[in-house]
């Protein structure tokens, strides 16, 4: 195989200058239907009243699993290195958005 060619079962992942900058969030709404699990990161700020959804996935019931599991590889392996994370107190919000939900 030459060196510019790309082994098959291989993607090639784009990431833009300002996609890689990222979108801070400190609250995650989860909701899900039958067929898809909807995650909105939200940026709340201390005595707001109010707080925007900065970011929404879609994901399939298998994809939402696949994130649940590589979440969950990957705080193992950060508290190996950098110790357990504390859990803090839940953040309640006064509303509900019409469906199971759940934060994050």
């Amino acid at each position: 195989m030459q060196q510019n060619e790309q082994p098959q079962n291989q993607l090639n992942i784009e990431l833009t200058e300002e996609m890689s900058e990222g979108v801070y969030s400190n609250l995650a709404i989860i909701t899900h239907s039958n067929a898809e699990f909807v995650i909105d990161f939200i940026n709340v700020m201390p005595g707001a009243p109010k707080a925007k959804v900065k970011s929404r996935i879609v994901v399939t019931p298998q994809h939402a699993k696949r994130l649940l599991k590589a979440l969950n590889e990957n705080v193992k392996k950060f508290e190996q290195i950098n110790g357990v994370i504390k859990d803090i107190e839940p953040v309640s919000i006064p509303m509900n958005f019409g469906g199971p939900t759940a934060q994050a």
